[in-house]
């Protein structure tokens, strides 16, 4: 009876292996669509000839200078008239240099075209920690032309795998130390050339090199700062995309963990003030900035827990962003399409265009202003608005704090004049359409019963669409631009979000579906307190060829109570409705802002959310015929509610958006369950802005596929590792049986014995985590979480167990087969050569 229950827990294991190793699969390889365009180019490879190191004598490796143009060019004169910023790309793990082009590309079409119009949406910037009152960011504002170009170099490593040795990594970084010195000689040596022909330009020489590396030439990037032989201040910026900071994704060789220990300890040292008895001083990396991107959860191949810089770098000297939060990005990439994703590669070639001082046509020198222009030109103001960060930051406070910024004066509607006022008295103001009127909200009216937060939405273009202030009482002023100066404008509140395609207007006057909004606002009620009023304002429509046009304008803005909004999803609920999905009724007037706190972390369990109208008080009959037809509600309720817009927020990867989120499977990059990880990483908030005027059925359910792939990709290591201790646990057991003249078990036997822990080996395997949990109390430290900790390790621990338990069951079906192959051809070759000695003594009749 007992055999026969260890039998039935190993076959258990194999099932539960087996199950999730056929999902994970399935979820792995199915083709993902990360809406990236392509980008295109025109690509010309220059090479820089060697001088003077041993390292480029030896001919292993290259320097190249890119151009973009169809053009044929003339190499020796285009690199005398070299005058630009100089960027250095490294590429990494098997890359090639010619993975350069897409960002040079764009680059300079970024130059020739200059900076994107301003949307006037709110800018995030630099937070307290990372220096955001520091005074050489007073009045800092990003240029608004760009003074000089980019010159994109490329290392040409030879394609080798970085990834795999130390070494390798080691001789990479030599090389980029000495590339860096061979560029800026070349600028140097092409001014001189220029002076002497009297064409040389009064522009200041590059005293220094931007490093942008992929993959594992960022890390290379980070190595040659370290590097004794790197010239003083030769780098001062470095990004880095998809790059493994903290430690190697897979760490094939002892070498390679230790070079990257090494370096992290040099940079940690780095950062340090050294003090002396004589004076105080920092060191070369007090003045360096490294800003590291992520491509989100659609990159196997390095996790965004390893792309991270905490522990390294401190808050001052750089930060860390997912695509999923860039700005004019939202999208989450492969390893490689992170180096051609058009949306990606613009905005990171604009801002290292806005690095460039438009002075001196340089990069400016003060550390702060670098960062700044990465963090405005980056970064989103949602986690901001949302109060996802840790520092919620609010300006107005009934306006006793410093002003925001209004609309530009140059900027005016018609005639700078408004229609009839329009006086809302419900908790809801609806714009269809832009009519030129100004709308007034009473705060304490509709604010009252509870319904203290405000939430506005629209398509509309900040300051030439829609403009909102607040008012301390009620004006007479029917001017677009009050002067009454205790009204203050929040306009530059608005935060923009990713919208889908404006839908289309088959012919004039035909009715089309709601837009997707482009910009929301949150109001506080700290942020509304001393204030009477709010203002909505429409511009009027602009005429086009003596007709409006067909664009379509909507706005929704709603005073309700946050508690209303809130919905707690729990562990056991979610995990349940993997199998019974759950519904959440959402009746008409609804928060337009729905949020929804998982208990559990949506890296570790993926779940689709689906919205399906029910209802939008539109009545077919109010519909023409040839409209109404057959339409259900979801058709018609699209006609007067905007499309749902989820907002995911998770503490190690940041935040991620899904537009016209009627169906969705909303995961994040985390890497939940491990002792590292803080309390709060265990949790993700997902904010649903879904139109009041609809009623709506929200659907959840866990994705058992998708969170087998993600399992893993997350804990694939810690699978491996348990797998060798089980191989090893069963060699101990048949050692000891040798050792004691017992019968020898069998590995499955031995492995039988591990799904069963002896009562003495309980408080051994439990007196770890309860020591962590005393030093984290003892030191006032968050705790970790435990609980999905003991979980996630007994469930690593059952795969390793079925895996070897597969492996042997193969191998025994691999020996068995050979055998019987081995016996059957040794039998057909016995009876042959039996046959052969019957023939030849003439007795072949008796063989049979």
């Amino acid at each position: 009876m007992q055999g026969l229950r260890a039998k039935f827990r190993v076959a258990a294991v194999v099932a539960l292996t087996l199950w999730i190793a056929l999902l994970g699969l399935y979820s792995l390889l199915k083709p993902i669509s990360n809406g990236c365009v392509m980008t295109y180019m025109y690509p010309t490879y220059i090479p820089i000839s060697a001088a003077g190191d041993a390292a480029a004598a030896s001919g292993k490796y290259g320097l190249y200078l890119y151009h973009e143009g169809w053009k044929k060019i003339d190499f020796d004169e285009h690199l005398k008239q070299l005058s630009g910023v100089p960027v250095l790309f490294i590429p990494g793990n098997g890359g090639s240099f010619k993975q350069v082009r897409s960002v040079a590309a764009e680059s300079d079409r970024a130059y020739q075209g200059g900076p994107p119009e301003s949307t006037f949406h709110h800018e995030a910037g630099l937070t307290s920690e990372e220096g955001r009152a520091d005074t050489h960011l007073a009045g800092f504002e990003l240029p608004t032309q760009y003074k000089n170009r980019l010159d994109w170099f490329a290392v040409d490593l030879e394609g080798e795998h970085s990834a795999m040795d130390g070494q390798i990594l080691e001789e990479h970084t030599e090389y980029v130390v000495y590339a860096i010195h061979r560029i800026l000689d070349q600028y140097k040596h092409s001014h001189d050339v220029r002076e002497k022909e009297g064409a040389a330009a009064s522009s200041s020489l590059p005293k220094s090199v931007i490093l942008v590396g992929h993959s594992m030439g960022g890390f290379v990037a980070r190595a040659a700062m370290i590097h004794p032989r790197l010239r003083k201040a030769a780098v001062e910026t470095i990004l880095t995309l998809s790059t493994p900071h903290q430690s190697p994704p897979v760490a094939l060789q002892p070498s390679l963990g230790h070079y990257f220990e090494h370096v992290n300890r040099e940079w940690r040292k780095g950062y340090e003030v050294q003090s002396t008895h004589a004076a105080s001083y920092v060191t070369d990396l007090s003045n360096v900035i490294v800003v590291s991107i992520s491509g989100g959860y659609n990159d196997y191949q390095v996790r965004t827990k390893l792309e991270t810089l905490d522990g390294i770098v401190p808050p001052t000297h750089g930060f860390f962003i997912s695509s999923t939060s860039m700005r004019n990005v939202w999208l989450s990439m492969e390893h490689q399409a992170i180096l051609w994703c058009n949306q990606l590669v613009v905005q990171v070639s604009q801002t290292l265009l806005n690095l460039v001082d438009t002075k001196t046509g340089v990069p400016f020198p003060e550390r702060q202003k670098r960062l700044s222009v990465f963090a405005k030109m980056l970064r989103s103001g949602i986690p901001d608005a949302f109060q996802w960060t840790s520092q919620p930051d609010s300006n107005i406070h009934g306006g006793q704090v410093a002003r925001l910024p209004g609309c530009p004066n140059n900027l005016i509607w018609k005639d700078d004049g408004l229609e009839r006022d329009l006086y809302i008295k419900t908790s809801t103001v609806t714009v269809l359409a832009m009519d030129g009127r100004r709308r007034w909200l009473d705060i304490h009216k509709l604010g009252s019963n509870g319904k203290s937060h405000f939430v506005f939405v629209t398509n509309l273009a900040p300051c030439s669409g829609a403009r909102l202030h607040l008012w301390p009482e009620k004006g007479k002023s029917n001017s677009v631009s009050p002067s009454d100066k205790r009204v203050i404008e929040i306009t530059s509140k608005l935060v923009q979000i990713p919208s889908g395609p404006a839908p289309v207007q088959m012919e004039p006057g035909s009715q089309t579906e709601q837009a997707p909004p482009s910009s929301v606002l949150r109001l506080t009620p700290e942020d509304m307190q001393g204030f009477r009023f709010l203002t909505i304002s429409i511009a009027p429509r602009p005429i086009v060829s003596g007709r409006p046009p067909p664009g379509a304008s909507m706005a929704v803005g709603q005073f309700f109570d946050a508690k209303d909004g809130e919905r707690v999803l729990s562990t056991p609920a979610l995990l349940l409705s993997a199998y019974s999905s759950k519904d959440v009724l959402l009746e008409e007037d609804h928060p337009i802002a729905l949020n929804l706190s998982f208990d559990i972390n949506l890296g570790l369990l993926p779940t689709s959310l689906s919205l399906k109208a029910t209802g939008c008080g539109i009545q077919r009959s109010g519909l023409p015929d040839g409209e109404a037809g057959d339409m259900d509600n979801s058709k018609l309720c699209k006609l007067r509610c905007f499309p749902p817009v989820a907002l995911a927020w998770d503490s190690t990867s940041g935040l991620h958006v899904f537009p016209n989120a009627y169906s969705e499977t909303v995961t994040v990059d985390s890497s939940p369950a491990l002792l590292s990880s803080s309390q709060g990483s265990g949790k993700t908030s997902v904010l649903l802005l879904v139109d009041p005027h609809c009623s709506y059925e929200l659907t959840f359910a866990a994705s058992l596929t998708a969170a087998a792939g993600k399992f893993l990709l997350l804990y694939s290591s810690q699978i491996v590792g348990s797998f060798f201790a089980v191989i090893f646990f069963a060699l101990m057991q048949q050692v000891r049986a040798w050792d004691l003249d017992l019968p020898i078990p069998s590995v499955l036997t031995a492995m039988e014995s591990n799904l069963k822990m002896p009562l003495p080996f309980a408080p051994l395997g439990f007196s770890p985590l309860l020591l962590s949990l005393f030093v984290c109390v003892l030191n006032s430290q968050p705790l970790p979480p435990l609980v999905s900790f003991i979980a996630v390790s007994i469930i690593c621990y059952l795969l390793a167990n079925g895996v070897g338990a597969i492996l042997v069951w193969v191998s025994q079906f691999l020996f068995y087969a050979a055998a019987l192959t081995h016996v059957f051809i040794k039998s057909r070759s016995v009876l042959y050569v039996s046959c052969q000695h019957c023939v030849k003594d003439d007795l072949y009749h008796n063989c049979d």
